[in-house]
């Protein structure tokens, strides 16, 4: 049998080399002796003559082949160096063929069809290169026909957008001290709005609740246009918005009570806008 220069029996195996002065063949051995083990392996090379020229005479080159063993019962080869994938019992898909949780399809398959073609010559790692690409292609699959809302994003998404960042360009943190002060005067007003609710409604603490943001936006700002506008502006917007609330969104609150309890909370929500204005408007 003959493999690619070899001449192979289930005993030895030979090389068949050319002599460039009598064009004879001569062999080599490419083990010492029939009697070593069937898996060893040797280096072979070829010995290759050529005729160079007149003056130069014979010269002699060496091509190295690749190394070989013959099977002394089959006369068969076989490759003892096949890769083995190393990440083959990583149990994370992902991070089996390297990749980001973040990855495209483009660059899923392209990490798939890397890892197979490097690593063809052994099946386990072709199972665990494969099997990890199906489970990520059906995780994608599910995902986008269960798509699930990224809160995080969202909220970056949002703040983000440049209607958001005009708005909070609006604000900021004043000192410790405001932030008390302000705190406890709208709370002293929402006690005092749900401990004694009139028949004509809160409509007494409404009104200290606007005066008393428009006198905490003057001593901060001092300015009696901008604190005058500011708050009443704050004002409408702040009652508007917790009556959409109300109407739309909050369910009605069993612990207030009464014929007025829909004002009362519709108060307590513009409290929480008015505090805000108060403190943090700039």
């Amino acid at each position: 049998m003959s493999v690619s220069g070899l001449t192979g029996s289930p005993s030895r195996c030979c090389l068949r080399i050319p002599v460039c002065s009598s064009g004879s063949v001569r062999r080599v051995s490419a083990f010492t002796s029939p009697g070593k083990p069937k898996d060893q392996i040797k280096i072979a090379y070829l010995e290759r003559w050529y005729w160079a020229g007149s003056a130069q005479g014979c010269k002699k080159q060496r091509t190295y082949s690749i190394k070989c063993a013959m099977d002394a019962s089959y006369g068969d080869m076989s490759d003892g160096s096949t890769a083995i994938f190393p990440r083959i019992n990583v149990r994370d898909p992902y991070k089996r063929l390297g990749i980001s949780r973040e990855a495209s399809e483009e660059e899923i398959q392209a990490a798939r069809n890397f890892l197979v073609q490097k690593y063809a010559g052994h099946k386990p790692s072709i199972d665990a290169i494969e099997s990890a690409h199906d489970k990520i292609i059906m995780q994608k699959f599910y995902e986008r026909r269960n798509p699930k809302i990224d809160i995080k994003k969202k909220v970056r998404e949002v703040r983000q957008s440049r209607v958001m960042q005009a708005v909070m360009s609006r604000f900021q943190t004043p000192s410790t001290k405001i932030i008390i002060k302000t705190s406890v005067a709208f709370l002293v007003i929402g006690v005092l709005t749900v401990l004694f609710p009139t028949e004509e409604g809160p409509t007494l603490q409404v009104a200290i609740s606007l005066i008393a943001t428009m006198y905490f936006i003057h001593e901060r700002l001092k300015s009696k246009i901008r604190a005058f506008l500011y708050g009443a502006g704050a004002f409408i917007f702040s009652w508007l918005l917790g009556t959409f609330l109300m109407v739309a969104v909050i369910p009605p609150i069993p612990i207030i009570k009464g014929l007025r309890s829909f004002e009362v909370t519709t108060s307590l929500i513009t409290y929480v806008l008015l505090w805000v204005s108060s403190t943090y408007l700039k």
